[in-house]
């Protein structure tokens, strides 16, 4: 499942620079899929949806730092665990159960994402 960080974020960022997909963005900061990956103009996402990966995408939270469920690995492929989870001094980065998926799921975002 993807990660998701909670209203108690204290906004400190230690977490955007650990993250492998670039998935993780301050509060308010328009998002793009080429962040951090290598995906590279219009692009078919996996779920079949046609996007530019140039394009920026609307923040999904204008007061903490959020990360983007579509490009959240939970570090599979890069590391034993989430490394945003690991490195946040007040917990919260957690599991999003409104994102729940395989571990397959998640290794087949990364490659897709890094094209492996």
């Amino acid at each position: 499942m993807a990660i998701i960080i909670t209203d108690e974020c204290i906004n400190c960022g230690a977490c955007e620079p650990e993250c492998p997909n670039t998935a993780i963005y301050e509060g308010a900061d328009d998002w793009r899929y080429k962040d951090g990956t290598k995906l590279k103009g219009k692009i078919i996402l996996p779920d079949g949806t046609e996007v530019d990966s140039d394009e920026a995408q609307t923040p999904i939270s204008d007061e903490v730092y959020y990360i983007v469920p579509g490009k959240c690995t939970e570090c599979k492929g890069f590391h034993d665990e989430p490394q945003c989870a690991a490195v946040c001094p007040v917990d919260c980065c957690i599991p999003d159960d409104n994102h729940v998926e395989s571990e397959e799921t998640l290794l087949n975002r990364q490659a897709f994402l890094h094209n492996e």
